[in-house]
């Protein structure tokens, strides 16, 4: 047979002397191209040594050893479901295997002709355009079978509209890598936020010592880093995963002086990358593109005065210059839980009085302070400028469309639960960014898809968390090649949208969703099996709007992680996989 001969040949040299042990047969099994884990071949290498009580193998061990773990029965079983003679498909019934399993409707013949000719490894079965059960197997194992679209692991949406318009990958205390309390400040929490595509870095900057600023989470135990040594690793790996514009959200603590050494350091580390002035005309009435920003570092921070001042004052010397910013210094009952500092409140807060909300909160007081900022540093804020909230109805008469606004998640939630719709019109309007309440010193997150739900742009969260709410940012974010931008829908970004997501309305186009499980393969164990071995089950979760929100779940397979065929399901005497139906509305 053409598969033996074709088995043969790769792996005889390899038997020379006769046997192999561990390492070699990894080796030998990397050497064929297939995926594999490393524990169960481990597994499946200790249990046809221990018969014998020796450390190696010989060639017809191997062979077993490589189908137990690649020659998968549910694999073959649909193999020759489409195979006449039941080895090998012809390029008739590959085309139909797509169009009936793959849903492959268009161009089936051409798609049917790569996929032998990427994943057929016999040269012979090539040559005669057929596919032998081993290229079927790698073509299921392939990328090309992932559920996620394979167009959508490129840029393929239109990055020509405003930064508003996009939900945009944002990072809160991007330098921590633990808790907010005492863990350490490190590099890395930037360099693998970046290499994740993240386009929001969030920059905690306080005065060090010799005029030479540091960052890191102010009044806690966490350590420090230089601003210049953050700002070298942005200009190093800024780009590496995303041609699409960075955001430096700038938490500046600074003196005046240091103010301008941070200016300084952004100007001469990051060079042309950093913008600094705006793209065409000075008067801006609209935002720029992410395709117009490509490659550009932008400085989120308070700015004194506004953009066409900026431009005026373009080529004079600011040194030692500073501008005053005034904002009113709201103190209510939510900032008590969202603001960052302190960390320590006092004790004997009042308990909170109200769980209603309007869109402008309930004041205790309220004054006047006054920031200081160095004109060298509110320069280089062209098109991310730091507003306070007030009120939407505050925005709505007096915010330009550079300005943005930060919002607590306590806050934001009780604006999407009593003024959602007023929260869609500011989003389509104006970038607004969300961070995690200050109790949340674990570095827990919240969950952004209430946030995205009201067209919020910047979900910041902590990276460094695992779980649901990350697990819903990387999907996102996969999403439009993985850039850190995704489109929103017209609906989030049209401002005369009466879209709330408590009441989709018009805007639904309900679809019904059908999952069929066939089978799980090499998953790990659990500790939380008392045998140690893996007791899977699959749990499909729709996160939306609240119409949408569904979850459904099979069975557990008790003590089988290597190949989990009992999934399915014994319907009129024939095995079929069992499936899972899900109500979903679609926008």
């Amino acid at each position: 047979m053409e598969e033996n001969r074709w088995f043969l040949n790769i792996i005889q040299d390899d038997f020379m002397n006769g046997k192999i042990d561990l390492d070699s047969t990894v080796k030998l099994l990397e050497k064929l191209h297939m995926p594999f884990n490393l524990a169960h071949v481990k597994h499946v290498f200790k249990k046809t040594v221990d018969k014998r009580k020796i450390h190696t193998i010989n060639m017809e061990d191997f062979r077993a050893i490589y189908r137990a773990i690649v020659h998968r029965n549910e694999f073959h079983e649909i193999f020759c479901a489409y195979s006449q003679n039941r080895k090998f498909l012809a390029d008739t019934e590959l085309i139909e295997f797509l169009k009936k399993e793959q849903f492959k409707t268009e161009d089936a013949e051409i798609t049917a002709l790569e996929v032998i000719l990427k994943y057929e490894p016999i040269d012979e079965v090539r040559k005669r355009r057929q596919l032998s059960f081993e290229g079927f197997i790698r073509y299921l194992n392939s990328e090309d079978c992932t559920v996620f679209r394979k167009e959508h692991r490129t840029v393929y949406q239109d990055m020509n509209h405003p930064l508003c318009d996009y939900f945009i990958s944002s990072s809160h205390n991007t330098y921590l890598v633990s808790d907010q309390l005492i863990g350490p400040s490190d590099l890395n929490g930037y360099i693998s936020a970046l290499l994740k595509g993240c386009r929001c870095l969030e920059i905690d900057c306080w005065d060090g010592s010799n005029n030479d600023p540091v960052v890191y989470h102010g009044h806690t135990l966490t350590s420090k880093l230089s601003f210049s040594s953050v700002i070298h690793a942005v200009d190093k790996y800024a780009f590496a995963a995303s041609d699409y514009p960075v955001v430096l959200s700038l938490e500046n603590h600074c003196s005046p002086k240091q103010q301008e050494r941070m200016a300084q350091y952004l100007l001469n580390i990051l060079g042309d990358k950093l913008l600094t002035s705006t793209i065409g005309d000075i008067a801006v009435t609209q935002l720029p593109s992410p395709e117009a920003l490509k490659f550009k570092i932008l400085v989120k921070n308070k700015k004194s005065g506004t953009i066409e001042e900026t431009m005026l004052r373009k080529g004079q010397d600011s040194h030692g210059e500073t501008g005053e910013v005034s904002e009113e210094e709201i103190t209510s009952s939510d900032e008590e839980t969202d603001e960052k500092a302190p960390l320590y409140p006092k004790s004997g807060l009042s308990k909170r009085k109200s769980e209603g909300i309007s869109s402008h909160p309930p004041r205790k007081k309220a004054k006047m302070k006054k920031i200081q900022i160095a004109i060298e540093l509110s320069d280089l804020v062209i098109y991310t400028k730091s507003e306070k909230f007030v009120s939407f109805e505050h925005s709505m008469a007096h915010q330009k469309c550079y300005e943005n606004n930060s919002i607590g998640e306590v806050k934001a939630q009780k604006f999407v639960k009593h003024a959602a719709d007023q929260f869609v019109s500011h989003t389509s309007r104006f970038i607004t960014r969300i961070y995690p309440k200050g109790t949340r010193t674990g570095s827990s997150n919240y969950n952004p898809q209430e946030f995205w739900n009201v067209g919020c742009q910047m979900v910041a969260l902590n990276f460094q968390t695992p779980g649901i709410p990350m697990e819903l940012q990387n999907g996102k974010f996969l999403d439009n090649g993985g850039c850190g931008y995704v489109l929103k829908p017209e609906f989030l970004r049209n401002r005369n949208s009466t879209f709330n997501p408590h009441n989709v309305g018009r805007y639904s186009k309900p679809i019904s969703l059908s999952i069929r499980l066939i089978s799980g393969h090499q998953l790990p164990p659990s500790n939380l099996s008392k045998s140690n071995k893996a007791d899977p089950l699959v749990q499909i979760e729709i996160y939306g709007v609240p119409e949408d929100q569904a979850k459904r779940k099979s069975s557990v397979i008790k003590s089988n992680g290597y190949c989990t065929v009992p999934l399915l399901s014994k319907r009129g005497g024939k095995l079929e996989p069992a499936s899972l139906f899900v109500y979903v509305w679609y926008y």
